[in-house]
């Protein structure tokens, strides 16, 4: 049997079409050109010409790559060709220069996807709930939102004591988390992200508009104190409803919760919190 690994291009759009991987309208179909272009790329094994396996990997920040998108045809599987795949996906993504991580970010139900991130010799370093909302009044209290904070040095100086200096993990975007680094917070990123500070000057909100189909008010919240902070649900009432007045599909606050912050919600809380995302991932010295 004749086995070749091979980046995909548009003129393989029909042999993806042709894989039978048991998923009803597939993303990776309807956004094959834009996650096989610029920063992504999309490799497939092929087995006697016939495609029968696929995975990728995207860059982000210049220095971060994440894999994904792996899928087998059902008629091949058992064969262990996503390892071998994603072992060809992970070499290639080091092959760009400046790379100082590389991982994957998989849920805690899908064992045959965390199988193949140990076997290519990604570690589990994160553990995130992505917990969703269509509105958070409930939380609200009447207390004032906190102060938006202008300057970029302001937010640097933040980010260095939160994350940077603890090397804790920043959800980079809505599914992409990251073990923060200055590499994360160009000048063009940080005027993404809208922080807001508490009165005592202790604590800070982040936010940020994402769309993954959806319209979503991502919320970064790094201490578990959730329900003891005046003012902190009423601060990201505003930019909701400004994401709101322009989305057909409406909006959603998109928190990434530990597990610890989990347990602080209470009986009745308005979250979707599906299965807890795993990062897996290594650093590249």
């Amino acid at each position: 049997m004749n086995e070749t690994i091979r980046q995909l291009t548009d003129d393989d759009l029909q042999a993806l079409q042709d894989m039978d991987t048991g998923i009803d309208d597939d993303y990776v179909i309807r956004v094959f050109d834009r996650i096989s272009t610029g920063n992504n790329r999309l490799f497939g094994l092929f087995q006697d010409g016939r495609l029968a396996s696929i995975g990728g990997y995207t860059i982000f920040a210049g220095s971060y790559a994440m894999l994904g998108r792996m899928r087998s045809d059902v008629r091949f599987r058992g064969q262990s060709l996503s390892s071998r795949l994603m072992a060809h996906v992970r070499d290639a993504a080091l092959d760009h220069p400046g790379i100082r991580f590389v991982g994957a970010n998989t849920q805690e139900f899908n064992l045959p996807a965390r199988r193949v991130l140990e076997k290519i010799g990604l570690s589990r370093q994160a553990e995130l709930f992505s917990a969703i909302a269509k509105n958070v009044e409930t939380f609200e209290s009447g207390a004032l939102p906190w102060r938006k904070i202008a300057s970029a040095e302001e937010k640097m100086r933040w980010l260095e004591l939160v994350y940077i200096r603890s090397g804790r993990v920043f959800p980079f975007e809505c599914y992409y988390p990251f073990p923060a680094s200055p590499d994360l917070f160009s000048g063009q990123a940080l005027e993404q992200w809208d922080f807001y500070e508490n009165p005592n000057g202790d604590r800070i909100v982040i936010t940020k508009h994402d769309v993954k189909k959806y319209d979503y008010l991502h919320t970064l919240y790094p201490w578990d104190d959730l329900f003891e902070q005046p003012g902190l649900w009423e601060t990201l009432h505003a930019p909701l409803e400004n994401i709101r007045r322009d989305s057909e599909e409406g909006a959603f606050v998109w928190m990434d919760l530990t597990r610890k912050q989990v347990g602080t919600l209470s009986n009745g809380h308005p979250f979707e919190l599906p299965s807890p995302w795993f990062l897996y991932g290594t650093d590249i010295q």
